[in-house]
């Protein structure tokens, strides 16, 4: 471990906290390249967050919305200010490619300021009584301490949609971010403790999910949990933040995402809407179009200008002009990734494209995109999130068929269908169990002002974002008010 390594410490109570221990954080694009030392946070330093937090609660409750607004506004400045800084932080430690860490930083910027705005048209219902001269009102309240836990593969997006409305509403905040990528985040933090946010309001604990995760689970200061990673991690964070105070839960978790290609498609736009949904992000999304199920009449024309599509991505540094794809995030999931293209050779899928890692200047995570064809939907390769630039093709007869498979999965996140006509689009959005579809594009982007959020094993509890958010960061209550006679 380098000690001229820069080091970056928690953030509790509006001060610095150091740690008694520190992991690297490396570059996936040069595994040589040391970002800087993070600190390690355990019982102790959650505690310490969640009872600052507690504190800090009723002051900003309290604290009147426009002063909270006027926060909100500061910290978007603050992430714009320093864009350049952020995204190329991005790139570096998550390996996304610059422009596209460019669009993360300014997503999360607007999402602050999205919320600065938001939290001004806070506003309740007036009801008239059944049986006397009472006037009902409801009225939305902060929940109070909102513990976040936030994955690697977007690392200021996420925990900026779910900080801003926590912060918007009147809650007070404990965000740990994923342990794969805390540099982009602790920039956030560091941007939000200039911002003027008192002390203890919002707090950043880096360390593992089996500390920091089970304390904000168990701890009783704590009243609300929002996570984003996978399902099996997800079912343990309900469970025990359940168990512990019945707290409100919200997750956002896998996906196993179709995207159909008619008869009647313009290839043009299902190729567009395929490498994007597959294998951007290095196809290190939840959202990601990694199952493309294909009407036969179209199936050899859709493939062969998908894979000549597929040669023209530049696979390297996240950082380096004129890359168009960058690395795995990690070894491990590298090594997921090419475990999952072995399982697909197994299963009888026929390699179109890729399928093996890629050499480059620096020593990387670097992974061809990679299609398999004449799979089928039953597959191992068909049913299990892979999580890297990995996609199968699945043949259909018709457009029954296609539906019929894009459902036939435990994950519901998000499905799109290519076509031309008017009344399958209509027929497909009606009946098709995803929590977000598009039609004659990719599902895979998503605008910050309407609900996200999946069905089935995709997702548990409110939706995020927009004014769907103000569900899960607050709570209502009912107010019967008599006056009395004149």
């Amino acid at each position: 471990m380098s000690s001229a390594a820069p080091r970056y410490d928690h953030y509790i109570d509006g001060s610095l906290v150091g740690g008694t221990s520190y992991t690297e954080n490396r570059n996936p694009s040069n595994t040589g390249d040391l970002v800087g030392l993070y600190a390690k946070g355990g019982a102790a330093e959650a505690d310490a967050a969640i009872e600052a937090a507690a504190r800090a609660f009723p002051g900003w409750a309290a604290t009147p919305i426009a002063e909270r607004a006027a926060v909100l506004h500061r910290i978007s400045a603050g992430i714009t200010a320093r864009e350049g800084d952020l995204a190329d932080m991005l790139a570096r430690e998550e390996g996304k490619t610059l422009a596209e860490s460019v669009g993360e930083v300014r997503r999360a910027a607007a999402t602050f300021a999205y919320y600065a705005g938001e939290v001004l048209s806070a506003r309740g219902s007036v009801y008239a009584s059944l049986s006397s001269p009472a006037t009902i009102e409801t009225v939305h309240r902060p929940v109070g301490v909102v513990g976040i836990i936030t994955p690697w593969n977007f690392p200021i997006a996420i925990p900026a949609w779910k900080t801003a409305p926590a912060l918007a509403y009147g809650n007070t905040v404990v965000l740990k971010p994923a342990e794969l990528t805390p540099g982009t985040s602790w920039l956030m933090a560091e941007i939000i403790h200039g911002s003027g946010c008192p002390d203890g309001v919002f707090n950043f604990v880096m360390g593992a999910g089996r500390e920091i995760g089970v304390r904000l689970c168990e701890s009783p200061d704590v009243q609300a949990i929002t996570f984003t990673g996978s399902s099996a991690v997800g079912r343990t964070v309900a469970a025990a933040a359940i168990a512990h105070g019945m707290k409100k839960v919200q997750l956002e978790l896998g996906g196993k995402n179709p995207l159909i290609v008619m008869d009647d498609a313009d290839l043009k736009i299902a190729v567009d809407a395929a490498m994007d949904g597959a294998f951007g992000s290095t196809g290190q999304r939840c959202t990601a179009s990694s199952r493309l199920i294909v009407h036969d009449a179209v199936h050899d024309q859709f493939v062969e200008a998908l894979v000549q599509r597929m040669r023209g991505l530049t696979v390297g540094d996240a950082r380096a002009a004129g890359t168009t794809m960058g690395p795995v995030v990690s070894e491990s999931q590298l090594e997921q990734d090419l475990e999952y293209i072995e399982i697909a050779r197994s299963e009888g899928g026929q390699l179109a494209f890729g399928g093996e890692r890629v050499e480059a200047e620096t020593p990387g995570y670097y992974l061809q995109p990679t299609l398999f064809t004449h799979t089928e939907n039953h597959w191992r390769i068909n049913q299990e999130e892979v999580f890297g630039p990995v996609a199968t093709v699945i043949r259909v007869h018709d457009y029954a068929e296609a539906l019929r498979l894009a459902d036939a999965v435990e994950y519901g996140l998000s499905a799109s269908i290519i076509t031309g006509s008017l009344a399958r689009a209509r027929d497909f959005s009606a009946r098709c169990r995803a929590g977000i579809l598009a039609v004659n594009r990719s599902p895979a982007g998503t605008d910050l002002h309407v609900p996200f959020g999946g069905n089935k094993a995709s997702s548990y509890g409110s939706r995020e974002q927009g004014t769907a958010a103000r569900d899960f960061f607050t709570t209502s209550s009912t107010v019967y008010t008599y006056a009395g006679e004149a």
